[in-house]
């Protein structure tokens, strides 16, 4: 294919293009490696392995560092040699690219790849983060149903050479700007995270019980229920009608529970009534890695039903239920559950458990008081924590737009440096 109808095809990719910089693909300019190891045998055994999930999307870091021998890795990997381009094959659209630093195994999930020596292994970091080539692997990968591009579709992917000279000075400016960047992410990171020790440390404060406070089991201050089993829900009877439920997923981790496009399934009219949804039920995960997160239901909903994956704790009149549900957030937040139930590799809260559950609790207007308190002091540490995460998010767009004007020629980074 000649060079202008290179230009032209990849032109919904890239824009306009420097005159000077050549069109190109990436079959052209890389060979992916061939051939496996067997990472248990020696020297494999003890060489850093690279998998996809060891690399941060968008940014080219690696996370995480272990050898096959720890991942327990069986047959299927490849060597890759340092300086070599390892890319995730797999979901192309969380965009996971790296350098090897070193001599390492890769997964069967990800290609090992060299480049021409007209292209710096740096640039080619880059312009595979950048979104024209993101865009390109992720729509080319929608054909089935697990995204993933194979070595055909991935050489067709458009690419763009500039002069050598060009590439190292795009990449001097792309390494002190994204540094930039990156130094104020993980600062404001640093302050979510200090932010979330405050709230913890404002919950638990208020709630660490004074001497008169009682002892009360959960089951003698309210009512627990299991949802509806989901398999009994797919049995229609005679006067059954689908209805929506809340599931283990939709209690959130901000405590609010989602309550649109939920799945559906068949209750009948008194099932209806015993699986409702009222202001100031407390909803609890029954089982899995968030095991008894609590979500707080502000409003009644008529309509919407919960099922066998939530437990609904609704208290009678001896307790607030806003003051029941931060007592219940303090105990999933210090491991109340994982050291409580620990001793099973799936951890259920049954009602059984959960009504055993015992909690200090003040007198009414103290607990009133005081889940009044906490509604106010941590809206206002959430809402510091919602504005820096929008600033985290608007400072990885900006990386990324920067990324992509520099490696597609809209900015002359030689004017600039």
């Amino acid at each position: 294919m000649r060079a202008y109808e290179l230009a032209e095809s990849a032109s919904p990719w890239l824009g306009a293009v420097p005159s000077h910089w050549r069109v190109s693909r990436f079959g052209y300019e890389a060979s992916v490696n061939g051939g496996q190891v067997d990472p248990r045998d020696e020297p494999w055994a003890s060489t850093v392995l690279v998998a996809p999930n060891h690399i941060e999307s968008g940014t080219g870091r690696i996370l995480g560092r272990e050898t096959a021998s720890e991942q327990g890795a069986d047959s299927g990997k490849y060597l890759a040699r340092a300086g070599q381009i390892l890319y995730s094959k797999i979901r192309p659209a969380l965009n996971k690219v790296t350098i090897a630093v070193e001599d390492c195994l890769c997964s069967a999930d990800m290609y090992a790849m060299s480049f021409r020596p007209s292209v710096v292994p740096r640039y080619a970091l880059y312009y595979m983060l950048a979104r024209p080539f993101n865009s390109f692997t992720t729509v080319t990968s929608m054909r089935v149903k697990m995204p993933k591009i194979n070595r055909e579709e991935l050489a067709a992917g458009p690419w763009l050479v500039p002069p050598s000279d060009e590439q190292q000075a795009i990449v001097k400016y792309l390494d002190r700007e994204t540094t930039r960047i990156d130094t104020l992410i993980n600062e404001q990171q640093r302050l979510i995270a200090m932010l979330r020790e405050r709230r913890a440390s404002v919950i638990d404060s208020a709630l660490t019980p004074a001497e008169l406070w009682d002892r009360r089991r959960i089951k003698y201050i309210g009512q627990t229920n299991l949802g509806k089993m989901l398999d009994a829900g797919r049995a229609v009877r005679d006067g059954d009608r689908m209805r929506p439920y809340v599931r283990a997923a939709d209690v959130r981790a901000d405590g609010s529970v989602n309550l649109v496009d939920l799945n559906s399934m068949s209750f009948s009219d008194a099932e209806m009534e015993f699986f409702d949804l009222r202001a100031g039920d407390v909803l609890l995960i029954e089982g899995g890695a968030t095991v008894g997160r609590p979500g707080f239901v502000f409003d009644s909903v008529p309509g919407i039903a919960f099922q066998k994956t939530v437990n609904r704790l609704r208290v009678g009149e001896q307790a607030d239920p806003r003051f029941v549900y931060w007592s219940m957030l303090r105990l999933y937040d210090t491991a109340y559950y994982a050291n409580h139930f620990g001793a099973v590799s799936f951890v259920h809260l049954t009602g059984e458990k959960l009504r055993e559950i015992e909690l200090r609790l003040p007198p009414l207007d103290k607990q009133r008081a005081i889940a009044t308190h906490l509604d106010d002091q941590t809206a206002k540490i959430d809402s510091l924590i919602a504005e820096t995460e929008r600033f985290i998010e608007l400072s990885r767009e900006r990386r990324s737009a920067l990324i992509t004007a520099a490696v597609t020629g809209q900015i002359d980074v030689r004017e600039v440096a």
